[in-house]
């Protein structure tokens, strides 16, 4: 991968999933991120675990390569010292404070652009910058409920369920990241930094484009539809003698190669299929049919008969079948780093190339506190300084 952001300095002060996602995205392409944590704590997802790594939280592990670790105690006066003097010579700063806390402890971007006009200011929050709910705490599944994903996921009839994949997080660590690539190329024509705004609220409501679109259009709310699709069909699970298979025949064409699959040619003859439309509104029928006839072969027979004939399908895998999948083997998406003190460590790589090239991991997720000192001389306190701060128990 390109180090295109080689030589930018990065100031974090975020912890969990959001904002450890941005900077580690700004790592893998150059940029070197100084992730400012808790004396003792750290980051609270050095804590969640298990699974474990070797001794280290899986979690923590999977969202913090390429970054450098000091700790600094915010709530020692000379503690937001050093982070405003580490501020004043870095690129960017990201953080993911409560928007009031941050203004109390000058951490605003007002106070730190008088410092540095060049700063990249990017602030990550649960609920937004404003508004009445701007002081509340966000977590992803807080977010999934919020934002109505968790009303249009799982089976009708059934309890809510969120998403098992912290989509809303990374979502919004995608979201600071191009923010800020675009503060930086924006930075090169008029010299001056930006302020940057992201929360899990708005790639929450983003996110639901599609649905909500629906929804303003015909005032019609959507519901829960399990694994189908509520505008095309079919477009669902079906259940094989083995396992599950998910098909998406999403136009009329496809509709026909399926049906000639199933040796059921007279399905797209039948008036209540003939057209998207009438799928849809003929949908539980539909399923009845095609399920009978999925449920006498194996799941690999299906699909390789479905992908023969261009009908998108795939088995319904589980993680582990993820990890052994060829396909996922030749992207070569999941990747072994050799290192002694996390024996078998893999990586999940990045979902885009450049030239050729993904991410590379020039340095392990750091150990707590692992740069302190290092960082610190960076930003210009020399031994005796160093020494001080840390009797004062303000660095660790």
């Amino acid at each position: 991968m390109p180090k295109t952001l080689e030589g930018i300095t990065v100031v974090d002060l975020t912890q969990n999933i959001a904002g450890p996602f941005c900077t580690q995205l700004l790592g893998d392409f150059g940029a070197t991120v100084f992730k400012i944590e808790r004396p003792g704590l750290g980051d609270d997802s050095r804590r969640w675990a298990p699974p474990y790594w070797g001794e280290e939280s899986a979690s923590f592990l999977a969202y913090n390569r390429n970054k450098k670790s000091v700790c600094i105690e915010l709530n020692h006066p000379r503690g937001l010292e050093v982070v405003l003097s580490m501020v004043e010579k870095a690129d960017v700063f990201v953080h993911s404070l409560k928007p009031q806390s941050a203004r109390a402890r000058g951490l605003s971007y007002e106070n730190l652009r008088a410092r540095n006009p060049r700063l990249i200011f990017c602030a990550i929050s649960g609920f937004g910058s404003h508004g009445p709910f701007s002081e509340l705490p966000g977590y992803d599944p807080i977010l999934q409920a919020y934002t109505g994903h968790m009303s249009i996921t799982g089976n009708p009839d059934e309890p809510p369920v969120r998403m098992g994949a912290p989509v809303i997080d990374m979502g919004t660590g995608m979201w600071a990241f191009i923010g800020i690539l675009i503060a930086l190329m924006e930075r090169q024509k008029t010299g001056k930094g930006s302020e940057i705004n992201t929360s899990l609220l708005e790639t929450g409501v983003v996110w639901t484009t599609l649905l909500m679109a629906g929804y303003l259009a015909s005032g019609e709310v959507p519901e829960k539809v399990g694994s189908r699709s509520p505008l095309v069909a079919p477009y669902e699970a079906f259940e094989a003698r083995d396992g599950w298979i998910m098909i998406a025949a999403g136009n009329d064409n496809l509709f026909r190669a399926l049906c000639r699959v199933l040796e059921m040619p007279e399905l797209s003859r039948d008036p209540r299929f003939s057209t998207n439309a009438d799928r849809v509104r003929n949908r539980d029928e539909l399923h009845r049919l095609i399920q009978a006839r999925i449920e006498t072969r194996r799941c690999h027979e299906w699909a390789n008969a479905l992908r023969a004939a261009g009908v998108p399908c795939s088995p319904i895998n589980s993680l582990a079948q993820v990890c052994a999948d060829e396909q996922v083997k030749a992207m070569e998406l999941i990747k072994e780093i050799k290192t002694l003190r996390v024996p078998g460590f893999k990586i999940i790589d990045l979902p885009v190339a450049i030239n050729g090239e993904r991410a590379t991991v020039g340095a392990l997720p750091p150990r707590l506190g692992e740069h302190t000192d290092e960082v610190l001389r960076w930003a210009g306190f020399d031994a005796n300084e160093i020494t001080e701060l840390r009797r004062q128990n303000v660095i660790a």
